[in-house]
């Protein structure tokens, strides 16, 4: 098991995700396909090229996905309860097919579950970092994880 326990972890750890990943044009049309996202600039060469852009846009929803898929087995791999939210998430740059992402993480707040004496709450700042060392997406996510010594 890759994952800490909430007891394992301390404000101000920081994990740069030793995974990359370059990004596909087939990662960005399955996924705006499955997730029925008829968006133009993730699907069509001659719309995104007609954009401000010029190419096109890997979907967001895409980014963000990998970006906490990236961190969980350093992160909650195994000692994961439920993640309990994701809160300001933002892109501040734009992804595009061929662009290798990682991911880096960082613990900003942890809290005793009052509910659960056998869990705790980390909080993670997530961000997704492109090869031109852009930040692309970052987020909190609040994760409930189980405690060692339960």
């Amino acid at each position: 098991m890759a994952g800490r326990f909430f007891d394992e972890w301390s404000i101000g750890d920081t994990l740069e995700h030793e995974i990359r990943r370059t990004v596909t044009e087939t990662d960005n049309l399955l996924f705006t396909t499955m997730t029925h996202n008829p968006q133009p600039l993730h699907l069509d060469v001659e719309a995104a090229k007609a954009s401000e852009f010029g190419q096109i846009l890997v979907n967001g929803t895409f980014t963000f996905s990998l970006m906490v898929g990236l961190s969980v087995g350093d992160t909650t791999l195994g000692t994961l309860v439920a993640n309990l939210g994701y809160d300001k998430l933002v892109m501040p740059k734009p992804v595009f097919i061929g662009d290798t992402l990682r991911a880096t993480s960082e613990v900003i707040a942890l809290k005793p579950s009052k509910s659960r004496p056998n869990a705790g709450i980390v909080t993670f700042l997530h961000r997704c970092i492109n090869q031109r060392a852009e930040i692309v997406c970052q987020c909190e996510r609040s994760a409930l994880l189980k405690r060692k010594d339960s």
